[in-house]
């Protein structure tokens, strides 16, 4: 999957803004992001069962692009993920966050 058209993260909002070439646009909240981080250490607690409680006020200070997907950076440390574009446009899509 391509990268998205554009892609925002103003540090006054709570939401990832993403704009693909077809013209949809999804916002994600950061809490939604960090809570579906895909590293192994993420993954691995969720197939346990272990569901990590998000707090609501955890922020996304950086973002780096991976060429498949971008590295997020949060503002509890956890910095271990990286979002693949096909596996953020899913998020968007499957929450209710659009």
């Amino acid at each position: 999957m391509d990268a998205p058209s554009a892609l925002r993260n103003l540090r006054n909002q709570t939401c990832l803004t993403l704009e693909w070439a077809d013209g949809e646009r999804q916002t994600i909240s950061h809490a939604r992001l960090r809570g579906a981080c895909p590293c192994s250490q993420c993954r691995a607690a969720r197939l346990r069962g272990v569901i990590a409680v998000v707090d609501e006020g955890v922020r996304l200070e950086r973002i780096a692009l991976q060429g498949y997907g971008v590295q997020l950076v949060f503002s509890d440390g956890h910095e271990r993920g990286i979002f693949p574009w096909g596996y953020l446009r899913e998020l968007g899509c499957a929450g209710s966050d659009r």
